[in-house]
């Protein structure tokens, strides 16, 4: 609690992520701003939720002035990274964050990020019910997907398990990358938010980017976005893909599901059990 008594910071957008972002803040003692481009009776049941917080409010736009003094600058995963507000930021010096780079902070459990630009969703809830099936770990489940789990992190336990859904939007800003990385796919989407494949990649390869030579990293081996992204692996590769591969992770022969882990082929099940 100590690291955030006193400091100030800003939140942008006052949406599911932004008052997570709020509460755990105001919370530890940080003096919190929320600036919201809606009115004050707009938002009024959600200030109402946060009425227990000594929060200040600039709502209806975001003034300049509210970066006076600021150490810390958060946006919500709808609010554009380009936002002038968040442009006059850096040009201050004043640091950019989101909800998830703070939880990947402050998580003490080991955490698997999942992005793609189609399937995460559903990779994220089935990783996540896949851990639950193992049945010896408190499971979490969250990020872009349900509720923040900012809101929990300090129910989070070292020995639980942490599934995280991390959108291009939450990635560009996180300069923090999960223990497991997993990307699925890299194909055109999103341009008009990043305005070109060349930013939007930028985002999603930052999942990876952060990474250590202990973590692991999950490719697509068939989509040429995500298999290009190899070379920035800095920790153990494992992959998935139709044919057989030399690397490590899964592949279909003859019908069946099969992986190779450390040298060794392991015969899983029957595609056809898949949905």
């Amino acid at each position: 609690m100590a690291a955030w008594d006193g400091k100030r910071v800003v939140v942008v957008g006052l949406a599911r992520q932004g008052k997570a972002l709020a509460r755990y803040l105001g919370e530890r003692g940080a003096e919190v701003i929320v600036s919201d481009l809606k009115s004050a009776e707009e938002l009024k049941p959600l200030r109402e939720e946060l009425a227990d917080l000594p929060l200040r409010y600039a709502l209806g736009g975001h003034p300049p002035e509210i970066l006076e003094g600021a150490d810390l600058l958060c946006l919500s995963g709808g609010v554009p990274a380009d936002l002038p507000l968040a442009q006059q930021a850096r040009l201050r010096g004043v640091a950019l964050s989101n909800d998830s780079q703070l939880f990947l902070e402050a998580c003490p459990a080991p955490v698997v990020g999942i992005t793609g630009s189609a399937g995460k969703t559903t990779t994220t809830e089935l990783v996540g019910r896949m851990a639950r099936a193992a049945g010896n770990r408190p499971v979490w489940v969250g990020g872009n997907i349900g509720q923040p789990l900012l809101e929990w992190v300090d129910q989070i336990q070292p020995e639980d398990i942490v599934v995280l859904e991390l959108s291009s939007f939450q990635l560009e800003l996180m300069t923090r990358s999960p223990q497991v990385a997993a990307l699925l796919n890299l194909t055109p989407n999103h341009l008009d938010r990043h305005r070109s494949m060349q930013a939007y990649t930028a985002a999603k390869r930052r999942i990876l980017d952060f990474q250590s030579a202990t973590d692991v990293a999950v490719l697509g081996r068939d989509d040429p976005g995500a298999w290009a992204l190899g070379k920035r692996v800095r920790g153990r590769l494992l992959t998935f893909g139709a044919d057989a591969h030399e690397s490590d992770g899964t592949y279909i022969e003859a019908g069946r599901l099969c992986l190779r882990w450390n040298g060794e082929t392991r015969d899983l099940f029957p595609v056809e059990a898949i949905q």
